[in-house]
């Protein structure tokens, strides 16, 4: 039986949602580059279950931590460009990214203008940090999108790791977010706290819980790890010992994130939340790429199951 499409599956929170995340082409790339990646991409995932494909909008984040980055800050492909100039072929929704601190107000409301809600959503991200120069914040952007295009569907991101991040999805859900999407999630405890806090603070407020879309990614090497907590991401000792100590670093990490996934639609499941997964691929290696296919498939499976 045919799925319903994205947007409506998010409206009325069906569970089982299956997205897949890439990053558009380095800006610098040749137009000739971009094209052979594009058609290299949707190759790659026609085999795929998906529900839609998320697009990031990558930002300088030297902000956030005064560490050296472990892997440089590269500009890549606006999202909505590389949607609109090469991802032609795809047949199925896109969920775009907005960084909206790098836009005007004028620029982000006629993007917004331009949408076409049935083949596009969006996720708004605030700065990366309170001290970062904003454009245009996260709440500027959230009632622009109000005025403009209501019938956009938006999401919200989440970071399990914020005690209060039920709350803040709550404030998200008031502005117009009818889903939400979180960071990569390897600390399996906290992101099920936050859904538990989630799904009874909605309960207690009389209002539905949206869809929340747990992000998964591989991380198969030790930089990668590196890479992860310089940005934040809070990952378990445990986590990091397997990977350091492993034979195979991706091979371990592939059998722990299936696990998380397991045990995360487990605990939805019972809870009657509504969720869903994201595949993020963002390496350019060619072994983590070929795993984080073979990853979302597996996914795929469970959630179809």
């Amino acid at each position: 039986m045919t799925r319903p499409p994205l947007a409506r599956l998010l409206a009325e929170a069906q569970p089982g949602v299956l997205l897949f995340a890439i990053t558009p082409p380095r800006r610098s790339a040749p137009v000739e580059r971009v094209k052979e990646i594009a058609a290299v991409t949707l190759d790659r995932l026609a085999p795929l279950d998906l529900d839609g494909l998320i697009l990031y909008d990558i930002d300088d984040e030297s902000d956030r931590n005064p560490a050296e980055r472990p892997f440089p800050y590269l500009p890549t492909l606006d999202p909505a460009v590389y949607h609109a100039e090469h991802l032609g072929d795809w047949d199925r929704p896109v969920v775009i990214y907005r960084c909206v601190g790098k836009y005007g107000s004028r620029e982000l409301s006629d993007w917004l203008r331009g949408c076409d809600p049935e083949r596009v959503l969006s996720v708004f991200v605030g700065a990366s940090s309170g001290d970062k120069p904003a454009r245009t914040d996260l709440r500027e952007a959230q009632a622009l999108r109000q005025a403009v295009r209501p019938d956009l569907p938006l999401g919200g991101v989440v970071i399990s790791e914020r005690t209060d991040e039920h709350l803040r999805m709550l404030a998200k859900q008031e502005r117009g977010c009818g889903f939400f999407v979180s960071q990569v999630v390897y600390d399996v405890n906290e992101t099920k706290n936050l859904v538990s806090d989630y799904f009874y603070a909605c309960a207690a407020r009389g209002v539905a819980p949206r869809t929340v879309v747990f992000t998964l990614s591989l991380c198969g090497s030790l930089k990668t790890l590196e890479f992860l907590r310089w940005l934040g991401v809070d990952v378990p000792r445990w986590f990091q010992n397997s990977v350091r100590h492993a034979a195979d670093p991706l091979a371990e990490s592939y059998r722990q994130t299936m696990a998380m996934a397991r045990d995360l639609a487990d605990f939805c499941e019972h809870l009657g939340m509504p969720y869903g997964f994201n595949i993020e691929s963002v390496s350019i290696r060619k072994a983590e790429i070929e795993a984080t296919t073979d990853l979302a498939a597996e996914v795929g499976a469970l959630l179809r199951g």
